[in-house]
């Protein structure tokens, strides 16, 4: 009996690991191509992945032979810091264009082809009247398609038969590709399509923030628990898509609900996704030990890593005696500027010349904001209190006792 229950208790461990393993899988990439370790592994455990993520975040998990889609509507679409980091509105509209033109091709294409009808659907009257321009004899605007093209290849919608990128760049060759309509048509996450959001607004041209609005809208029943319900995904979806939640942030029911719950929701989460919980005065943040699921890591490597947690240490300790002072740019560069005569050395040279210290200084509080570890105020920077896990205190030396 003793050997049976060791037995049962070891295959329960296994599965929630491999469930864990899975559902850190899906937050990192959404849509899994088949093949991958991580795909096995979900299609494994599809019914109690589904079950959980709709019971808890209210995404929608769909699994099929040769991939994985898991939902994801965000929680909130106010967010700039959101999006793929090598990615510009330009390059979001060419990706738009080219998941059209696919749809309607044949299941080969050519990327010359491809940029060929790029060329008739980038005509587009609409398109010009908002800034949008595309021309093959740009090597800018081809390098831009090769990058759509391996982002479609990353996620399984284009396998790569014959050919290299960078032939086509430099116009020397061509690449063969086959279309997998099936993971194509699954790349937009949002419960309604474009088109109806058009239709309904009936030609009025609408704002950004009103068409990211409707396209994440949801139906939500009219009672106590379907707006109970709601808010609980929210907060949910939120704790699992950003480093940390505060209080600050939230609504007023958002607020009482959390701090109502906080604990019970936090375990659950951070139980099945492998994170640690952090309940904190100003909020709630469920860590990844790991560092994986966040797809910008601090501490890193290379120069505007170090940048960044150069300045993440310099406002922590700012903060902690002024925890509402703001931190002018001006003053933010100069910092770096002093960093740069005792690190430089490490750092690459274009970041090492006179004046570069401003750049650099931008770029690092943007990696900040996007982990909601500071905020800009009016050209200024707050520190957020989990910035303070950052802060770096004088080191001492321990006496060792006399023997």
């Amino acid at each position: 009996m003793g050997q049976e229950l060791g037995l049962t208790d070891v295959l329960t461990r296994q599965a929630e690991d491999e469930r864990e393993r899975a559902l850190r899988a899906l937050l990192m990439r959404p849509l899994l191509a088949g093949g991958s370790e991580e795909y096995a592994l979900v299609r494994r455990h599809a019914d109690h992945l589904r079950d959980w993520l709709a019971r808890e975040s209210g995404w929608r998990l769909h699994v099929e032979r040769g991939f994985a889609r898991l939902y994801k509507t965000p929680a909130n679409t106010a967010d700039g810091t959101r999006g793929l980091p090598d990615f510009d509105r330009e390059r979001y509209a060419l990706l738009c264009l080219v998941c059209s033109v696919l749809e309607r091709g044949e299941s080969q294409i050519t990327l010359r082809r491809l940029g060929e009808q790029l060329l008739d659907a980038a005509a587009d009257p609409q398109l010009g009247q908002r800034g949008f321009e595309f021309t093959l004899e740009s090597h800018h605007h081809r390098r831009a398609l090769v990058q759509v093209c391996r982002f479609l290849l990353g996620h399984g919608a284009l396998s790569r038969v014959a050919g290299d990128e960078e032939t086509y760049v430099n116009r020397t060759g061509d690449v063969l590709y086959d279309v997998n309509r099936r993971i194509l048509a699954t790349l937009p996450a949002s419960p309604r399509g474009a088109s109806l959001i058009a239709a309904a607004a009936a030609g009025e041209r609408l704002g950004l923030e009103h068409v990211l609005a409707a396209l994440v809208e949801e139906y939500v029943p009219d009672t106590t628990e379907g707006r109970r319900t709601a808010l609980r995904h929210r907060l949910s979806r939120q704790l699992l898509d950003d480093p940390v939640v505060y209080h600050d942030e939230l609504t007023e029911e958002e607020r009482q609900y959390m701090m109502s719950q906080r604990g019970p929701m936090a375990a659950r989460l951070a139980t099945a996704a492998g994170l640690v919980p952090e309940l904190r005065f100003e909020g709630l943040a469920l860590v990844d030990e790991e560092g994986e699921l966040s797809d910008r890591q601090l501490p890193a490597v290379g120069t505007l890593a170090h940048a960044t947690l150069l300045l993440a240490e310099h406002l922590a300790a700012a903060s902690r005696d002024e925890p509402q002072r703001l931190h002018s740019m001006h003053e933010l560069a100069a910092y770096l500027r002093t960093a740069a005569d005792r690190y430089g050395r490490y750092w690459r040279k274009e970041a090492r010349a006179p004046g570069a210290e401003a750049e650099l200084a931008a770029q690092a509080i943007e990696c900040l904001e996007a982990l909601n570890l500071v905020r800009k105020v009016q050209g200024s920077v707050w520190a957020r209190p989990a910035l303070m896990r950052y802060a770096v205190r004088e080191a001492r030396r321990r006496e060792q006792a006399a023997v």
